[in-house]
């Protein structure tokens, strides 16, 4: 897979936490990348605030105005591209993506979930792990493919779940871990190393 363009575009539709780490090893040098754009489906998201406290274009697209899917992917597209947009990543972005959005951006969309994929995948990861009663759980940075959280997995990393924990405190231990692979895989992605073909 070739170096992809380093400029990042986030999708969020919420607190924007792993959008937070992002932005903080871009600072920290620990990220080779600049954020092109924050696009919210959500017009309240604090993401859009963190976004505009670091100098970042940020933009709230709502998802209910614009038609159908596709006609909202189009919409999305067009904001990237004007961004120059190389590497699409998503955090808490709470829609699927189309056939429209995922061929504009092929092999360069990524996604963190909260869960050791593939077990647990779709919405409420964190909980079915717990109802489950599973020992370890963890979280996945994958590229999206047209499958619900089935594309290729870039990262991952495991977290035990102990006898006194309890859903929140699980579910918090794994948003770290969220935030510490997330960038790490956003630049073994750009630097197009060791990441899986998706042909």
């Amino acid at each position: 897979m070739k170096a992809l363009n380093r400029r990042l575009g986030v999708l969020i539709s919420g607190r924007g936490t792993n959008l937070q780490a992002i932005i903080d090893a871009i600072s920290n040098r620990q990220l080779d990348a600049t954020i092109g754009v924050v696009i919210s489906n959500r017009a309240k998201a604090d993401g859009l605030r963190r976004a505009r406290d670091a100098g970042i274009k940020a933009i709230y697209l709502d998802h209910r105005s614009h038609g159908d899917r596709e006609t909202y992917d189009r919409m999305l597209v067009s904001e990237l591209q004007a961004q120059n947009v190389g590497l699409v990543c998503l955090s808490g972005f709470m829609r699927l993506l189309t056939p429209v959005f995922l061929d504009a951006f092929p092999n360069a969309v990524l996604n963190i979930h909260p869960s050791l994929l593939p077990a647990f995948p779709g919405l409420d990861a964190q909980r079915q792990a717990w109802e489950h009663g599973v020992k370890v759980t963890g979280a996945t940075v994958h590229f999206v493919t047209a499958d619900l959280d089935a594309g290729p997995i870039v990262s991952q990393a495991s977290v035990p779940v102990c006898d006194d924990d309890t859903f929140d405190t699980m579910a918090a231990r794994i948003l770290e871990e969220e935030h510490r692979i997330y960038p790490k895989a956003i630049a073994r992605v750009l630097d197009g190393a060791g990441i899986p073909s998706l042909g």
